[in-house]
């Protein structure tokens, strides 16, 4: 029966129905499974499939949002129970991210920072608009291993750079391995701004953020 439920939440994920999600994954807590269970055999692995999907192009960004909506939801669920229980979901490693100064984009460093959630990552997401300067404390308050930096418009993608400048000016350059993405972003971009990396999408960035940290 708890292994039916695990397969029920990755389905209800998949499948985008998350008002299901949330109500599997209260009757998962109910039958006496362990929030970390239900974190790490349901909703992640669906999280897993529906990125891999997107990334085959066989599920489109409204898809991969409802799949992110309900694995939000049910996290707001089983974040209250681990502290009750007193279980750690322990990190992978630690990511700040953020929309660069001037840009207003939110959907896509949004799926970034979700996807790197349900693969283990402790995020720190500063939203949109943000300055180098927040940047720059954020890194240093959180000793974050990773900072991803988003951009969608060629006009602000410059920002990235200064972020870096700033890493250097700071002195904490090399204590965090920085992420670049945004519609206008390329490697050759990355390259010329000396970035650690380049991705694409979601997925990419979940890969590359696992790779950095090998």
């Amino acid at each position: 029966m708890s292994e039916d439920l695990l397969v029920m939440i990755t389905e209800g994920i998949v499948g985008g129905e998350p008002e299901s999600v949330v109500a599997l994954t209260r009757k998962a807590l109910e039958s006496g499974l362990q929030p970390l269970e239900i974190i790490n055999q349901g909703l992640v692995v669906g999280m897993n499939i529906a990125g891999e999907k997107f990334a085959q192009g066989e599920f489109f960004l409204p898809h991969l949002l409802t799949a992110a909506k309900g694995m939000q939801a049910a996290m707001e669920l089983l974040e209250p129970e681990l502290g009750a229980r007193k279980q750690v979901h322990e990190a992978v490693g630690t990511v700040v991210i953020g929309t660069v100064q001037g840009d207003i984009h939110e959907i896509g460093k949004s799926l970034v920072g979700t996807m790197l959630s349900a693969n283990g990552f402790k995020v720190h997401d500063l939203g949109v608009d943000v300055p180098s300067e927040d940047f720059v404390a954020k890194v240093r308050e959180t000793g974050a291993d990773i900072l991803g930096l988003s951009a969608l418009l060629t006009t602000t993608m410059i920002g990235q750079r200064e972020v870096i400048e700033s890493l250097v000016q700071a002195g904490i350059r090399d204590q965090v391995k920085v992420i670049v993405g945004g519609a206008p972003v390329s490697q050759a971009w990355a390259d010329e701004i000396n970035a650690d990396a380049y991705a694409g999408n979601a997925m990419g960035a979940v890969e590359v953020a696992r790779r950095m940290l090998k």
